[in-house]
């Protein structure tokens, strides 16, 4: 029968399956307290509301780094570029040295912005609500980085890819402008 609950013992795999298909751009979420830097790949991460400016990111249960975030009230949502996918995999590793290995800069907060990254936002923590085994966490965005010119870096079905060059002499797609146009009442 439709919208039944699918069976516990083969949602994680079905789940995991279907929303495989689903392309995400890749990011590092970062902050620094007296411990020093941490940070984490992420890909449940999107822009919310332009007025005011916000993002949000879900952080899983239990995460280290989401326990230092929410004490330290700040983090910096690093967008990575197409050819950092050895800082997703260095930041997708449980317990890996990870400042270590990434040269680093400090956004305002002094929250880490790596370098490379395609572009950055250092954000101050806004809200968080409950999401199952994870946390819907919103964040006011109070300083923007610049943006490199360079494809991002997505994840579609378990592997990493990019997008495909678009000629500079073509009118920009519907999609392209939404977040810039004008009168965003016109599509939400």
């Amino acid at each position: 029968m439709a919208g039944d609950p699918i069976p516990r013992e083969r949602g994680s795999r079905d789940f995991r399956r279907v929303f495989g298909h689903f392309g995400t751009g890749v990011t590092v979420i970062t902050t620094a307290d007296a411990e020093g830097p941490a940070g984490f790949a992420c890909q449940a991460f999107a822009p919310l509301s332009l007025d005011p400016p916000l993002v949000l990111f879900c952080p899983r249960n239990g995460s280290e780094t989401w326990r230092r975030i929410a004490r330290t009230g700040f983090f910096c949502v690093n967008i990575l570029a197409s050819d950092q996918r050895d800082v997703s995999r260095l930041f997708g590793t449980p317990g890996a040295d990870r400042f270590t290995a990434v040269e680093w800069s400090p956004a305002p907060s002094g929250a880490p912005v790596l370098a490379g990254a395609l572009t950055w936002a250092d954000c101050r923590l806004a809200d968080v609500h409950p999401g199952g085994d994870h946390a819907i966490v919103t964040g006011a965005v109070t300083t923007l980085g610049r943006c490199r010119d360079i494809a991002p870096l997505l994840f579609h079905r378990s592997r990493y890819t990019t997008t495909a060059p678009a000629s500079p002499y073509e009118p920009p797609e519907v999609v392209d402008t939404l977040l810039s146009w004008p009168r965003h009442t016109d599509w939400i």
